[in-house]
């Protein structure tokens, strides 16, 4: 298969606005990645989520409060995601490499795979983004019908309603079967060739994913009893995979994004790599500091994708930068007002993309 290339030749937009990002460091006296605020944030996150588990496992609550609690420790492990995982997987918690390392790591205590995610984050969506058969977040065929190159499907037409069930369930998917489906596969991605995995890979594979299991099941069964836990664990990855799912979608699959393909012949695509991110990707409640402090910034998702290596909370200043060099070169920038506006946009989107030929 040919790589699919970007047309670079003129990025004097993309060469500014770096300009202005290192000039903004610089005269700072700051380095792009996270800082106490951040740090503190994330003690307090796995702190909350420790709570959460042990008052569920281990103290028996009233089967309405460990409802609500499991609820919580679904958006909690997201949080997590979003704040501690996601940043270690770009290198951009710390600027130490093992601290990097560790909180990228996080996401096999979630249930996942950091190996899985860096091939198939921080290369094929970070740089694909959008791209049919190159970007994983958007290949949801043949369940839900994203953007007009997709083949539609006579229940394609529910999937504004039936969005919610499949949200829901996409985290259980991923550690059950996503994962698995790569890890004997030997592809991490769809589009890539078969790779045969170090002794180190399969021992961290299987081990975390047992892991995982004794944590989130094991333990809870012996403790809690059965019926309950698989309750308990059903609302936990129920919540925490519509909380995953429905931020990244309002960040991509939107009425504004586009979804460009390569022309057949040369598989290049028309725009350069910085104004392609531009098209893709919409933010959302910037102005929302409370949002941004649970989402880990990736409401300001156009920033992270010009700038994956600079830690969310410089996002705010960055913000400024990236509208006023758009604004200069003429370039279109996407911003929803809140997240409420972001997802009936994507409502709309889905629904469109149900029912249009």
């Amino acid at each position: 298969m040919q790589k699919i290339t970007f047309n670079n030749k003129n990025n004097l937009f993309f060469q500014r606005l770096k300009e202005k990002v290192d000039l903004h460091f610089k005269n700072n006296n700051s380095v792009a990645t996270g800082n106490t605020a951040l740090y503190l944030k994330s003690i307090l996150q796995l702190c909350s989520a420790a709570g959460l588990y042990i008052s569920l496992v281990f103290l028996n609550p009233d089967p309405l409060l460990a409802v609500l609690l499991c609820a919580m420790l679904g958006a909690n492990l997201a949080f997590i995601g979003f704040n501690i995982m996601h940043e270690g997987g770009h290198q951009s918690f710390s600027k130490s490499p093992w601290i990097n390392k560790i909180s990228a790591y996080s996401l096999n205590v979630l249930g996942g795979n950091a190996m899985f995610w860096k091939a198939k984050h921080n290369i094929n969506h970070h740089t694909y983004t959008n791209i049919e058969g190159m970007d994983d977040d958007i290949n949801v065929q043949p369940y839900m019908r994203i953007h007009t190159t997709q083949r539609r499907y006579w229940m394609h037409r529910f999937q504004h309603i039936y969005w919610i069930l499949l949200y829901g369930i996409s985290y259980f998917s991923w550690i059950f079967i996503d994962d698995f489906k790569k890890y004997f596969s030997g592809k991490i991605v769809s589009n890539a060739v078969h790779q045969k995995w170090t002794f180190k890979e399969h021992l961290i594979f299987w081990s975390t994913k047992t892991g995982y299991v004794m944590l989130y099941i094991g333990l809870p069964v012996y403790f809690a009893g059965l019926g309950n836990t698989l309750i308990g664990f059903g609302i936990m990855t129920f919540v925490c995979g519509l909380t995953i799912a429905v931020v990244f979608q309002m960040a991509h699959v939107v009425e504004e994004t586009s979804f460009p393909q390569p022309h057949s012949d040369t598989q290049k695509i028309d725009q350069g790599w910085a104004i392609h991110q531009l098209e893709t990707t919409a933010n959302f409640g910037t102005d929302n500091k409370l949002l941004s402090w649970f989402l880990g910034g990736l409401n300001f998702q156009v920033e992270h994708h010009l700038f994956p290596r600079i830690s969310h909370v410089h996002y705010p200043a960055i913000n400024k930068l990236v509208k006023e060099t758009c604004k200069e070169f003429n370039v279109s920038y996407l911003e929803f007002s809140s997240l409420s506006t972001a997802f009936w946009s994507h409502l709309k989107h889905i629904k469109k993309m149900g029912t249009a030929a």
